[in-house]
Order: C-alpha cells, then structure tokens, then sequence
C-alpha cells in the first residue's frame, strides 16, 4: 500500500466468498475426503493400517484367491508399489500366497486367521466411522451419493 492510498479504500475480508469452489466437484469431494481421511487414518492407527492396506486386506477378505494383478487392476495400484505392501501384510502374518487353481504362474491371496480377524475389526470400525461421517445424510441421499461417486470413476 502506498502512503498516499487512504486505508479506508483497501477492502477487508469479513466473511470469505467460497461460492466458486463449493461450485466445482472436485472441491466439495476433496472436503468430503478430507474428513472421512483423518477419521480413517485416526481409527486405523489402533490397526496399523493405512487407506490402501486396507483395501487390499479388504478386498482380499472378501475375494480370497485374488492375484497381485487383480488387486493392482482394481484398486488402480502399480504392481511395484503392491510388491512391497504384499511383502509387509505376509510380514505381519496377516496373509498368505497359495498357488493358483487354474494359472500355474499366478498365486492367490488369502487372509490368516489373524487377518480374517483384524479386516473384520477393521470393518466393522470402517462402517462405524463412515456412518459418523454420513450421519447429516438420510439413508436415501447417502445411496445417491454412492451412486452419483460411482458415476464419476466407474
């Protein structure tokens, strides 16, 4: 500001205008994420899990047999980077490779009886936390904002 400008003229923010971004997808589904992460991340710790441990172990509990390529494909994950996440699940005892039934080059996935037991505890935290995250919404308007996100990625 220079000393001849009169303090009065330069504007003062009272209450910030967020119309704009609360007008862009992209924007309202970063808020939303942001919140359900940082409960996620703060409930998961008890687990040791992060996000994507979690949708492996999840995905692995209710698909036992599911190939690292499968898993890759559907959570969109490098192979490289499912290499050493596959390596620490079976470190901590929570998963085990088993041969293929029809594809002597692949090996499946499968969940421990320790693992079974924490993606069940896990879960069920899950369901709990996105219920809490959810809970301004009816049961309806949460069905159609599963449905309106799926639109949007699948």
């Amino acid at each position: 500001m220079s000393s001849t400008q009169d303090k009065s003229t330069v504007p003062a923010v009272d209450k910030v205008d967020t119309s704009y971004l609360e007008s862009l997808v992209g924007y309202n589904a970063r808020r939303a994420t942001l919140v359900i992460a940082e409960s996620f991340l703060k409930h998961m710790a008890v687990f040791e899990l992060r996000l994507v441990d979690f949708s492996v172990l999840s995905l692995i509990a209710h698909n036992p047999g599911i190939t690292s390529r499968q898993l890759c494909t559907t959570l969109n994950i490098q192979p490289p980077n499912l290499v050493g996440m596959v390596n620490t699940l079976e470190k901590r005892e929570l998963i085990t490779r088993q041969p293929h039934p029809h594809d002597a080059r692949a090996v499946g996935l499968h969940l421990t009886p320790t693992g079974k037991k924490l993606v069940r505890q896990a879960e069920q935290t899950v369901t709990q936390l996105e219920e809490d995250a959810t809970a301004r919404l009816s049961a309806a308007e949460r069905r159609t904002l599963m449905q309106l996100l799926r639109k949007i990625y699948a």
